[in-house]
């Protein structure tokens, strides 16, 4: 499971600019939940081939207790409650400050790993104004320079340290053929997520049982269905009855985004009575950047009449239009209607996720498209595509070998990806094509 880093610190310290650097994006997700405002964001990002997510946070006042920067302060109490690290990002230039100090209190008793960044340092690596930061009781101050670039690896490592020591037996557990499909179901709060499981566990042929939650409070459910293994990977969070948490602590973004990291299949969840919303989108975004499979479920579908359905009905063509390899389904939990061609596919979903595909067959395929149409001319050359085999599942991936191949246009991807799907019979998963240009062997000679 990805690491969550959190920044924390007060206003115009630098934070949103070291999120920046340490997602290399601007595409952050945004949650829009009452609640959750605007400045929140999550993001993620790699170091080495070690993949976290990233929390930026408002500044935090921890003594607040009106108006928005009491609202703010939630918010950083509750990435922080979330987060693996966290860097408490402080403005080497401007000095210490009283808001700094309250801050370290918080931290301090927050029982979390913290690292101290001294931010805005360029030039002073070495400056003995890095003293003063030591009295915060953190430890020691790590200087970098958010828009520079200085120091930023230094303390992504030292966030980083200890949380990729089961990377060996992860990888063990991904080429045994006999383990689970992961299945994650996501969605907004209030879509139906727990009534689906309900309504799952309760099935005479479902065997299920509890796991102890991990650390991040991940919850997952072993299950069986027609002799198939399955482990849910519920986002929604399965408490004890009589428990009651407040609803952002019920929804959290963070939660979401590991379960999707995590899973093979992704069930996304829709609301009828709601639409699509934003956040709908930003899942469904999310989960096609991480390529996985999945299935749309639109929920509540017996409690919207055909006005409604026909509005939805566009709102998905429109809003999720980069979804259109996947199959949408109406069902309704609480009545049980839809579930059986809902586990269909799902299966579907999997087995499309992780077809085997021949280099032979799909070298046909692509010579067959090739004489159908070309690709257009760059220049005084064509380029020219040779043959291809598959390089990885989960998403499948498609290597294109040949010459030139830098001016294949987008558009002839998709051509070539639509002839692909229609062969192998695709459903419910992305389909990656990579082009791989030919070496000329005689290029290093003289």
């Amino acid at each position: 499971m990805k690491p969550v880093i959190a920044l924390v610190g007060r206003p115009n310290v630098g934070k949103s600019t070291l999120f920046n650097r340490l997602t290399k994006s601007r595409d952050a997700i945004v949650a829009d939940y009452a609640g959750l405002t605007r400045d929140r964001h999550y993001g993620e990002g790699h170091l080495s081939g070690r993949e976290y997510i990233v929390i930026d946070t408002g500044g935090f006042e921890p003594d607040c207790t009106s108006g928005i920067f009491k609202e703010m302060a939630k918010q950083t109490r509750q990435a922080v409650a979330e987060a693996d690290a966290v860097i408490f990002v402080v403005d080497m230039r401007a000095g210490l400050s009283a808001q700094d100090h309250d801050i370290a209190k918080y931290l301090r008793g927050a029982n979390k790993k913290v690292l101290l960044a001294a931010n805005k340092a360029e030039g002073m690596q070495e400056s003995p104004l890095l003293a003063e930061f030591y009295e915060l009781g953190i430890g020691e101050p790590i200087p970098v320079s958010s828009a520079h670039g200085q120091g930023i690896r230094s303390l992504l490592e030292a966030a980083l340290d200890g949380f990729f020591l089961d990377e060996e037996e992860d990888e063990l557990d991904e080429e045994d053929p006999d383990r689970p499909i992961r299945l994650a179901v996501a969605g907004r709060p209030n879509v139906g997520k727990s009534t689906l499981i309900n309504a799952w566990l309760g099935e005479e042929r479902l065997v299920a049982f509890d796991m102890p939650g991990t650390t991040r409070d991940a919850i997952k459910v072993p299950f069986e269905r027609e002799g198939r293994r399955f482990e849910l990977i519920d986002t929604a969070g399965l408490r004890r009855k009589g428990k009651v948490f407040e609803a952002i602590e019920k929804f959290s973004v963070v939660k979401t985004l590991q379960a999707i990291s995590d899973a093979n299949v992704v069930l996304l969840l829709i609301d009828a009575t709601q639409g699509v919303s934003d956040q709908d989108a930003h899942i469904a975004g999310y989960v096609l950047e991480s390529g996985r499979a999945v299935v749309v479920a639109i929920n509540k579908w017996d409690a919207v009449d055909s006005y409604q359905r026909e509005m939805l009905q566009r709102s998905i063509e429109t809003r999720l239009a980069f979804l259109k390899f996947a199959p949408v389904l109406h069902i309704s939990a609480i009545k049980r209607q839809g579930l059986g061609p809902l586990w269909k596919a799902i299966s579907d979903a999997w087995a499309s996720a992780t077809c085997k595909m021949s280099t032979p067959v799909l070298t046909r395929l692509l010579q067959e498209a090739v004489q159908f149409q070309q690709p257009k001319l760059a220049g005084a050359y064509r380029p020219k595509l040779r043959y291809a085999h598959q390089g990885g599942q989960n998403p499948p991936v498609i290597i294109i070998h040949g010459n030139s191949l830098e001016h294949v246009s987008e558009s002839y991807k998709r051509f070539l990806e639509t002839r692909f799907r229609a062969h192998f019979k695709l459903v419910g998963t992305p389909l990656r094509i990579e082009m791989k240009k030919s070496s000329n062997p005689f290029n290093e000679k003289s």
